[in-house]
């Protein structure tokens, strides 16, 4: 029996699986190494590998703060004017998913408003 036993959150990922599991490329993951966002472990051969509970969790954080980004960026859009449909088609999200969105966090322009610019006819 090994003298320590492991878990599956204590497996050692290779950049390619951390890349994947963010879906960027390896070079990104060696910079997030280098910048000190993500921690590396070197092996005998001066390898980078990553901790995969280490990795989860900075997955989950990029995850919500991503869907935090996409809504204020979907608000910004439709406050300069972008039609729902437009919003949508952009960030690949339904009509009524992205009007859901926008209901919750801006308010909705009239139907058929036309934006006009101040001093404009």
């Amino acid at each position: 029996m090994p003298p320590h036993s492991t878990s599956p959150d204590d497996d050692l990922l290779r950049p390619r699986e951390v890349a994947e599991m963010f879906g960027v490329r390896t070079t990104t993951i060696a910079r997030w190494a280098r910048d000190g966002i993500l921690s590396a472990v070197a092996t005998p051969g001066g390898h980078r590998r990553y901790r995969r509970a280490e990795i989860t969790a900075a997955l989950r954080s990029v995850r919500s703060s991503g869907r935090e980004r996409t809504e204020q960026d979907a608000v910004r859009l439709y406050d300069q004017g972008w039609s729902i449909r437009r919003v949508a088609e952009e960030f690949g999200m339904s009509y009524g998913a992205m009007r859901r969105l926008l209901v919750n966090n801006t308010r909705l322009r009239e139907r058929g408003a036309v934006r006009r610019s101040p001093g404009g006819t």
